[in-house]
């Protein structure tokens, strides 16, 4: 009876031992299936708002959806245990592949044809609202990354800006949802109260849609407000916002380099106080004054693949099918990242928060506004 036991040890072991070998990658994969596939549900649940209400572009449904799923009681639980690796996952890779995706929207031949001057203007309006925003966002004390995530945000192209900034700069999940919710509610605020504007302020259907594409965070966002001028709108809207989506690649990069200096400059401040504190014999020091810690690439690999899909898109050669079921594809992706991150969001914690944060929301918007609708007067005077 021992000796059967023993032979069926024996047979076991090498069961156990690829067992073992196999969990860490399995159960990694494992773990995100549920949260995934919440992401896939809410991602369909978001499509049919949009199928059914058109004024609400499908990444602002997916973003409400995320949100309302981390507070039902029944779902709560739910997405803060075992469906929060898969949510997390998506809200961060998902949002990568998407922002890659995006580049083929953009043609290199679309930005020099709306010419010189519109350059100049979007350059502006991004610079002002970038650095407004940061300034007055640290000046009135939000925690963490959050006053760069909004600037972000509000300056290039919405939740997309901030996915790709919070990847180089390893921002809290919370400061990053936090951002994402502010900026998609001032965007869907935007589809309202913008085409109430368009006659009062004097614009025509070009300047109008030149505005919306200047002033709008999200690429849906504009789409939805400034087709409700007519389709030379239309077009304006999406060309200037599209010349916006393109800073998207330096500004990450910039992002980036600030990132590495400031951990190059805090090593070195440890490694000296390290050193000031070390025996005077040399023993029971930092080891030669080396800090270890992670540098951020100068420009991400997916910033390297939006690039790459841009070049693409320029080059003229890709078929019209492709670019679309492209967008399509860009559209799902962006929706299951936006819907992780919605997840993510803490109202209690967004509340105590929430009148520094709506003010610098405010802030920006009118800073945005108020600069871009200068510009495009100044441009097409």
């Amino acid at each position: 009876m021992a000796l059967e036991t023993h032979h069926a040890a024996v047979a076991a072991a090498p069961q156990k031992k690829a067992e073992k070998s196999r969990p860490p990658r399995w159960k990694s994969v494992k773990s995100k299936i549920p949260g995934l596939a919440m992401a896939v549900l809410g991602v369909g649940l978001a499509w049919d708002v949009h199928w059914f209400v058109p004024a609400v572009p499908m990444l602002t449904a997916a973003v409400v959806l995320g949100i309302g799923s981390a507070h039902l009681p029944g779902l709560r639980g739910v997405v803060r245990g075992i469906a929060r690796p898969g949510l997390s996952f998506a809200g961060k890779r998902l949002m990568r592949v998407g922002i890659v995706l995006l580049g083929l929207k953009l043609s290199l031949h679309d930005v020099l044809g709306i010419g010189w001057a519109t350059v100049v203007m979007v350059l502006a309006v991004v610079t002002a609202t970038f650095f407004g925003t940061l300034w007055l966002g640290r000046r009135i004390g939000l925690r963490g990354d959050q006053p760069l995530l909004i600037a972000t945000g509000y300056s290039i192209c919405g939740a997309s800006a901030i996915g790709a900034v919070s990847e180089v700069t390893g921002s809290d999940e919370e400061d990053v949802a936090t951002s994402v919710a502010l900026v998609t509610l001032c965007g869907t605020l935007a589809i309202a109260v913008l085409p109430l504007l368009h006659h009062p302020l004097g614009l025509d259907g070009t300047q109008f849609g030149r505005w919306v594409g200047a002033s709008v965070h999200d690429v849906g966002q504009v789409v939805a407000t400034a087709q409700t001028a007519g389709p030379a709108a239309l077009g304006e809207a999406v060309l200037v916002k599209l010349m916006r989506v393109a800073l998207l690649a330096p500004l990450v990069a910039a992002v980036a380099l600030a990132v590495r200096r400031r951990r190059q400059y805090d090593a070195r401040v440890a490694a000296a106080e390290a050193e000031a504190e070390a025996p005077a014999d040399g023993t029971g020091g930092s080891g030669g004054g080396k800090v270890a810690g992670k540098r951020p690439t100068l420009v991400p690999l997916f910033v390297l693949g939006f690039l790459a899909m841009v070049a693409l898109r320029s080059t003229g050669q890709v078929p019209g099918g492709a670019l679309d079921a492209a967008q399509e594809a860009q559209e799902l992706l962006l929706a299951a990242a936006l819907f992780g991150l919605g997840s993510a969001v803490h109202l209690p914690t967004l509340v105590r928060t929430g009148g520094r944060v709506a003010a610098l929301g405010l802030c920006s918007w009118v800073v945005v506004a108020g600069v871009s609708y200068a510009g495009v007067l100044l441009t097409t005077a």
